[in-house]
């Protein structure tokens, strides 16, 4: 999934729409050090971390700013003061630093995913592994160039400039010609059995969120699915996709609802919000969603959030279809809903990340150090370690997005039809350990994001 924000701040939009402004954090209350260039800046990413992040008791007052090189390295390096009680190893993998320059892209609403060259654009494919040898495009943007050129989810890639050695050995050819390259030639055998050799080059585009909305009808059920990719985007728009979607499945009477989450990495908390109260049952109105929790330094801004029931969806269960790229955001939705629904899991355990952040500018920068963490109404949200499933089932990259003989969104028909998985003679499925060692690399440009918040910075 390629990430897109909506915008932060009305005064920060540069391009091509009009987008409302969204809540973003509390305010740091001390005064930093005046941001200009170069070192001062350096200086005022540590001054603002010392004063909002998380784990900000944990930075020693020996940690020098200014022996890093960017920002972002900062970020980077202030991670490993993350202790939580409970995991051997710091937790923080997410506090990061980009310019103003690509933030205001994704502000916009343009494509961004985190390489080298990132603001010429990018094909808009995605790439996973299905079984050694055998890669598949796993994500198509639309209106990206490789969605223009009629590519598909489950088209094999057999050879790219001409490299036809598709296997987990050669993941970072795979990555940078997919994703850091200003063009490729890729080879795709087709469902059909053709092969088609198509050459794509970087754009910008404008994402999809809302990817597939559908209804089924099995075993006399009427069961929705819906594919939703990110939190992030603009806020309108999806907020309008949600009404459109929830009145077609209410207008249908499903009786049960699939939410696609695989590749979705998260977003903004407001968004999260929103769906949530679209899915909640009836009977949690007016119940505590979640709560916000910040550091002792800033405990006056912590927050709990209510459900205020939307649309006529009323189910008690619904099925989450999840994996290693599903984060943030998408695991708050998940664990938000657990102690008032029926919520079942299908897929692999989620990336791990019950903690979010906000924009800080500090000169031509902005910094995002973790700055709070979010439980729902149990006191539940500490799974750094990703959220567990109910059934390990495989990605069926070798189907596009709705097909019913896909192995996720079988599975979830299958014990909507009679309660089971699968078939009680088939195995589990387990990931191989090569197989998942390349497809996290091939995810690992794409943020993980919780943006959050309800006072203006």
């Amino acid at each position: 999934m390629l990430l897109i924000f909506s915008a932060f701040s009305a005064g920060i939009i540069s391009c091509k729409k009009d987008i409302p402004a969204v809540e973003t954090a509390p305010p740091v209350t001390t005064t930093p050090p005046q941001p200009a260039t170069g070192e001062l800046v350096k200086d005022s990413a540590l001054f603002y971390s010392r004063d909002i992040y998380l784990w900000n008791t944990q930075i020693p007052a020996s940690f020098d700013a200014r022996s890093y090189s960017d920002p972002d390295k900062i970020m980077q390096a202030i991670r490993q003061y993350s202790n939580e009680p409970g995991f051997s190893q710091p937790v923080d993998r997410f506090s990061f630093a980009i310019k103003k320059t690509e933030w205001d892209n994704m502000s916009a609403g343009l494509n961004w995913v985190s390489t080298t060259n990132s603001e010429d654009g990018d094909f808009g494919l995605t790439v996973f592994f299905r079984i050694e040898g055998d890669l598949r495009a796993r994500m198509v943007e639309p209106a990206s160039a490789a969605g223009k050129a009629g590519i598909r989810r489950g088209w094999r890639i057999t050879a790219i400039n001409g490299n036809t050695n598709m296997s987990t050995g050669n993941s970072n050819f795979i990555l940078d010609n997919i994703y850091n390259a200003a063009s490729a030639s890729v080879t795709f055998l087709k469902p059909d059995g053709s092969s088609v050799t198509i050459t794509l080059n970087r754009t910008h585009y404008k994402e999809k969120p809302v990817y597939l909305d559908t209804v089924y009808t099995i075993s006399n059920k009427r069961v929705g699915y819906l594919v939703f990719n990110s939190f992030l985007g603009n806020q309108n728009e999806i907020l309008s996709d949600f009404s459109r979607v929830f009145n077609r499945f209410a207008a249908a009477g499903i009786s049960d609802l699939v939410v696609d989450l695989r590749y979705n990495g998260g977003g903004y908390v407001s968004i999260q919000e929103k769906l949530a109260n679209y899915l909640v049952s009836s009977s949690a109105n007016g119940s505590i969603m979640m709560k916000q929790v910040y550091n002792n330094s800033n405990s006056a801004s912590n927050e709990t959030t209510k459900f205020k029931k939307e649309g006529a969806i009323n189910i008690p269960t619904i099925y989450f279809i999840v994996g290693k790229a599903t984060a943030s955001a998408s695991e708050l939705l998940i664990n938000n809903l657990k102690p008032y629904m029926d919520v079942r899991l299908i897929g692999g355990t989620t990336y791990g990340k019950p903690v979010g952040f906000f924009p800080i500018p500090v000169g031509d920068w902005y910094v995002f150090p973790v700055s709070f963490r979010t439980t729902n109404k149990n006191g539940e949200g500490n799974y750094f370690g990703g959220i567990p499933v109910n059934r390990q089932v495989a990605d069926g990259l070798d189907k596009d997005w709705g097909d019913i003989n896909e192995a996720s969104l079988a599975s979830a028909i299958k014990n909507i039809s009679s309660g089971a998985f699968r078939q009680s003679a088939e195995t589990p499925y387990i990931e191989p350990a090569a197989i998942e060692a390349s497809n996290r690399k091939l995810d690992k440009p794409f943020l993980k994001i919780t943006i959050g918040g309800k006072k203006s910075f």
